[in-house]
């Protein structure tokens, strides 16, 4: 592939200062790799961006959902709802502390969970609502908090894909009673590592996730452990490499914006042709993946492997659909906007670094493809 989905390249202009880094974490007299005055900085950095009272750096985006659920006492009995649609760790945090996992449809084009959708799953049973952003286009938060509020129950806004987007003037994170973020490599913030952050302006649930992250400890007295907890730390090493880069993640999103619009416009056309762009709303939006929903997906996905062009499927299968969470759904149960997703959806790249003659050749092969069908 001449232009990969998947870029090996993302930090080569970094390099020289990530060895640095290296050297001086190694080197420092306080010999601290993990949770020292780099990740305070870095939790500060984030926390400030998006005025949140607090922020709390955890190993992985994965870990940060079960560290503020578990924070939330959600356990056995307790029912989680989520999207049918999406990554693993949505239905797997839940279940893992013993909670039922409770998938709600999506909307059809947009691929985010639907707010109608969990309005009719709200039970008795429900504690938490856990909506997540996708691709590039945020829930509707608005309605979700609504929804949340009227039923008294907690809000979990899983922006692990949507750092730095804004909707409504709200920053992704922002809506709920906790967000979080993931550093994961290609994710809008990654970094050549594993990471998450939790953000949250209740001081009782912060201090529970930092506990929980860190064993059980309050990070004052050591081998003193007030909760069973969980080794969720951050690396410092990583940190003082997102404080290097973070004044540029800015420009970084508003390339890839720029990019996503661009498609969007080139692609507007082409529904008829059973090629079907995202909305093109710009409120809400973060261009972590730009996904295309395609009749014949597989074939799309051939036709730009011939040229060059790299290609990925989020995701194969619903998450009821996928062995480890069958039991927690009903025969009965459907999910038709996530099954017609799973069928259709084809990302294609948008990484900050593509050059304006890559977007355009990718752009136009995808044209091609749909005006020759």
């Amino acid at each position: 592939m001449t232009l990969p989905f998947f870029p090996a390249d993302l930090f080569d202009e970094d390099r020289a200062e990530l060895l640095d880094i290296v050297r001086r974490v190694g080197l420092a007299p306080e010999q601290k790799f993990i949770l020292g005055d780099h990740t305070a900085r870095f939790e500060g950095a984030i926390r400030d961006s998006v005025g949140a009272a607090d922020a709390i750096a955890c190993g992985s985006g994965t870990s940060a959902l079960t560290l503020v659920l578990r924070a939330m006492d959600v356990g056995d009995g307790d029912e989680v709802i989520v999207p049918a649609f999406g990554c693993a760790p949505l239905a797997a945090a839940p279940a893992l502390l013993g909670a039922t996992p409770v998938f709600a449809d999506i909307d059809p084009w947009s691929m985010v969970v639907d707010p109608e959708a969990v309005a009719r799953l709200v039970t008795a049973r429900t504690k938490v609502i856990m909506p997540a952003h996708m691709f590039s286009v945020m829930a509707d938060m608005p309605a979700l908090r609504r929804i949340a509020t009227e039923a008294g129950v907690r809000l979990v806004e899983d922006s692990a894909v949507a750092q730095g987007g804004t909707l409504s003037g709200t920053p992704a994170g922002r809506w709920g009673d906790a967000g979080v973020y993931s550093f994961v490599q290609v994710k809008t913030f990654g970094m050549p590592g594993e990471g998450g952050m939790v953000v949250t302006d209740d001081p009782e649930l912060a201090s529970a996730v930092r506990m929980l992250r860190n064993h059980g400890q309050d990070g004052k007295n050591r081998f003193l452990y007030h909760r069973v907890g969980y080794n969720s730390r951050f690396d410092e090493i990583m940190a003082a490499f997102q404080l290097y880069r973070f004044p540029g993640l800015a420009g970084r999103l508003a390339r890839r914006a720029r990019i996503g619009e661009y498609y969007t416009e080139r692609f507007a056309d082409l529904a008829g042709c059973g090629v079907l762009a995202p909305p093109p709303a710009k409120d809400g939006r973060c261009y972590y993946v730009y996904s295309l929903l395609a009749e014949r997906r597989d074939e799309l996905r051939a036709h730009l492997a011939a040229r060059g062009i790299g290609s990925h499927v989020y995701y194969p299968a619903p998450l009821p659909r996928q062995p480890a969470f069958a039991r927690y759904t009903r025969p009965e149960d459907t999910w038709p906007s996530a099954d017609l997703a799973a069928r259709r959806t084809l990302a294609i790249p948008i990484y900050p670094h593509l050059t304006d003659e890559q977007v355009e050749r990718i752009a136009d092969a995808v044209c091609e493809f749909a005006k020759e069908s």
